[in-house]
C-alpha cells in the first residue's frame, strides 16, 4: 500500500469553508451579517492576518461584502448568476480545458435546452423565437458578424424558455467561447451566404420541433448540428467524447 502526498490545507481555508457551509446550508442567510474580526479570531482561534486573508476569499467569491471600518461586520451576499458567471468563464478559457470538453458541455446543454422549451414554451415564447429567427433572415444580407450574432440571440432565447438560471449562464458562457468558432467557420467559408441560409433552414426546423412540442426531437437537431459544423475543429482522436451524445 502507498498513500498519496497531501498538500497542506492553511489555516484560512479552514476558516473560508466553514463560512461556505454555513452560507450553503441556511445557516448564514442573505443579508445577515459575519461577526466582527475580533469575535472571528476569538471563534476561530486564529490571528488578525488568517481572519483577514479569509474574508478577502470569501469577498473575491462574492459570497460576503466587507467594508472597511464597518462595525456591523461583513455582510453575507446572495448567490448572484453574474459571479457564476465569471467562474465559469474563467474555467473555459483554462488551458486544461479542451475545445472537445468545450463542445462536448455545450451539446448536453442545448440538448437540455431545447428538450425544456419545447415542453414548456407558451405562445409569448414562440413569438421570441419568431422575431429571433426573422433576425438572423435579415443577417444573411447584412454580413456575417451580423448572422453571427442573431445566431447566439435565438439560443439565448430558447435557453430563456427553459426556465432555468442555471442553464442560462452556462450556456452563455460556453456559447461565447464557440462563438468564435462560427464567425472563423464563416470567416473563411468559400459561399459565406449559401452557409447562413443552411444554418438558418436548421434554425427554422428547430422552431417548428418547439412549436410542435417535440423535445426529443429540438434535442437531436441541436446536438447533431453542433457536431456537424464544430467537430471539424476538434483532433480526430477526441471526436469520439461526442459521438455518444448523438444517440441521446
Amino acid at each position: 500500500m502507498r498513500f498519496e502526498p497531501v498538500a497542506p490545507v492553511r489555516a484560512y481555508e479552514r476558516v473560508v469553508e466553514q463560512i461556505e457551509q454555513a452560507v450553503v446550508s441556511g445557516a448564514l442567510k442573505p443579508g445577515e451579517r459575519l461577526p466582527s474580526e475580533r469575535e472571528l479570531m476569538t471563534q476561530f482561534g486564529v490571528g488578525r492576518s488568517t481572519v483577514r486573508e479569509a474574508l478577502r476569499v470569501l469577498q473575491a467569491a462574492e459570497m460576503i461584502r466587507s467594508r472597511p471600518g464597518d462595525p456591523r461586520g461583513p455582510e453575507v451576499l446572495a448567490a448572484s448568476p453574474a459571479a457564476l458567471h465569471r467562474s465559469m468563464h474563467r474555467l473555459a478559457r483554462a488551458e486544461h480545458v479542451g475545445l472537445a470538453e468545450l463542445l462536448q458541455f455545450r451539446m448536453i446543454l442545448d440538448g437540455s435546452a431545447h428538450l425544456l422549451a419545447a415542453e414548456l414554451r407558451t405562445d409569448a415564447d414562440l413569438t421570441g423565437l419568431d422575431a429571433a429567427l426573422e433576425s438572423m433572415r435579415e443577417g444573411v444580407s447584412r454580413g456575417y458578424a451580423e448572422f453571427s450574432r442573431a445566431d447566439v440571440a435565438f439560443h439565448e432565447v430558447i435557453a430563456r424558455i427553459s426556465r432555468n438560471p442555471l442553464l442560462v449562464v452556462s450556456e452563455e458562457v460556453v456559447r461565447g467561447v464557440v462563438l468564435e468558432l462560427i464567425e472563423d467557420k464563416l470567416e473563411h467559408a468559400s459561399n459565406r451566404t449559401s452557409l447562413m441560409r443552411a444554418w438558418l433552414a436548421h434554425h427554422a426546423e428547430v422552431l417548428d420541433a418547439i412549436r410542435a412540442a417535440d423535445g426529443s426531437g429540438a434535442a437531436h437537431l441541436a446536438k447533431q448540428a453542433l457536431y456537424d459544423n464544430y467537430a471539424e475543429y476538434v483532433p480526430a482522436g477526441q471526436r469520439p467524447l461526442l459521438t455518444p451524445l448523438l444517440e441521446l
